[in-house]
């Protein structure tokens, strides 16, 4: 086994590592920025799968020499424009809007828990009690509603 080129095989790999990683980390900045404040909001499943892509691309434009700079940069203006259309597509489109985005889940309704949608959502009478505790209520005795947000977040409706 080959130790030393394993763990080191030059300067001129150290020194294109960290000049394109600068440059394409700057890009990437670029780009978010120009695309808004969408790209860096919470989360929904097709948001992370976006966020997920951008930071292997990212990576591979680092570490793979094969990869140029501008193909890089392409690549990432590419998911960051498919993002952007995506959106603008379920913004306006009710039809898009349901196929890329959750619907919210009543797991709470009148202070009794609903197992249903908790065993669905995969759930526990745990997790829904710690965010109405971090609400500020005591039981659900004080709470009307509490509803599984599409972005993953428990949105607490007191009564």
């Amino acid at each position: 086994m080959d130790w030393q080129n394993m763990l080191f095989q030059g300067w001129p790999g150290i020194a294109r590592t960290l000049l394109v990683g600068t440059l394409a980390y700057v890009t990437l900045v670029l780009f978010l920025r120009i695309s808004g404040k969408r790209t860096l909001s919470k989360l929904n499943a097709f948001d992370l799968v976006v966020t997920v892509a951008l930071g292997s691309t990212l990576s591979a434009i680092l570490l793979q020499k094969s990869i140029a700079l501008a193909e890089g940069a392409t690549a990432l203006g590419l998911l960051i424009l498919l993002q952007y259309l995506v959106t603008f597509a379920s913004v306006r489109s009710n039809s898009v809007a349901k196929l890329i985005r959750s619907e919210p889940t009543l797991l709470v309704r009148s202070g009794s828990f609903c197992h249903d949608a908790m065993m669905r959502q995969r759930i526990t009478e745990d997790e829904i009690m710690s965010a109405v505790r971090s609400n500020g209520s005591q039981g659900l005795d004080e709470v009307e509603a509490v509803v599984l947000e599409s972005d993953g977040t428990l949105s607490i409706i007191k009564g």
